[in-house]
């Protein structure tokens, strides 16, 4: 009887593939496993499960993106803002224009003639400074006077001219400074045309106007003259030296004086053709008043 042998056992061998076409399987012999067809058969299955895998992810990716594609389509269809459409346009406000302030008179107007010319006319607000200051220089005033006989007023040729263009009144007043004495003479007529003429047709000069304290002078020496005229107003002067010196045809300080003085006198002038102006649209009968609606 044959001993049993110890040891360790044999290692287990995989089961031989049993069916039609293999070797053995009809008779149930026992036989040696294929081992190369195993090996191809597992090579196979590791490829396929690999394109699966690669195949799953493919469309794994494209339902996200066919997700997101679905989300953002119905968000742009759907809980958005909606796009604004056509508006009609705003019916215009109605506008009111505004109403134009009546333009103010022209202050030439005033002057113009002796209609509308109707402030009080003197030495006193014709030349209310007694020591005014034109151009940086100070003078004095030293006297004034008013005479309705403009010739008598004169020398030379210049009384006839005045008379002869319907002279009202003349205005006069000297002024002093440094030894230099003018003095101006204002005529009065009633139209600013008269007035004009006068200035062209002048001829002669002015008598000067002195007082107690200032000699006469340019009486009978050669003396700085000028003629002007301004609305119905023409205006002479006659500059010259307190001591008789007759005057040069370069001298600069009659020239100056007379100068100065001509021009306070047209800003005289000037300023009451705009106090008249003024006063008119002040005025309550010749200011605008308020449209108001009449009542039925």
């Amino acid at each position: 009887m044959p001993q049993p042998q110890w040891g360790p056992p044999p290692p287990p061998q995989p089961p031989a593939p049993w069916g039609p076409g293999v070797p053995g399987a009809a008779t149930g012999a026992p036989q040696t496993p294929d081992w190369a067809a195993l090996a191809d058969n597992t090579a196979h299955r590791g490829r396929r499960r690999k394109l699966l895998f690669v195949g799953g992810g493919v469309l794994a990716a494209g339902a996200v993106a066919a997700i997101v594609v679905t989300a953002v389509a119905s968000q742009g269809s759907g809980g958005g803002k909606k796009a604004a459409g056509p508006t009609a346009p705003a019916s215009p406000e109605p506008s009111f224009s505004p109403v134009a302030p009546p333009a103010p008179p022209n202050p030439d107007e005033f002057i113009a003639s002796a209609d509308k010319d109707k402030a009080t006319l003197s030495t006193k607000t014709l030349f209310p400074h007694s020591r005014p200051v034109l151009d940086k220089r100070k003078y004095k005033r030293v006297d004034t006077a008013t005479t309705t006989d403009c010739a008598s007023a004169t020398q030379g040729g210049l009384g006839s001219v005045l008379t002869d263009n319907g002279c009202r009144k003349m205005l006069r007043a000297t002024y002093v400074r440094d030894g230099v004495a003018v003095t101006v003479g204002v005529a009065v007529f009633d139209t600013k045309a008269a007035a004009d003429k006068a200035k062209e047709q002048s001829t002669g000069n002015i008598t000067s106007l002195s007082d107690d304290d200032t000699p006469a002078f340019c009486r009978s020496t050669a003396c700085r003259l000028t003629a002007n005229a301004e609305g119905r107003y023409a205006y002479f002067t006659v500059a010259g030296y307190t001591n008789g010196k007759a005057v040069g045809e370069d001298d600069k300080a009659a020239l100056t004086a007379g100068r100065d003085v001509a021009g306070y006198t047209f800003r005289r002038i000037r300023a009451r053709a705009d106090q008249q102006a003024k006063a008119s649209v002040a005025s309550p009968s010749t200011a605008p008043t308020a449209g108001k609606q009449k009542q039925a």
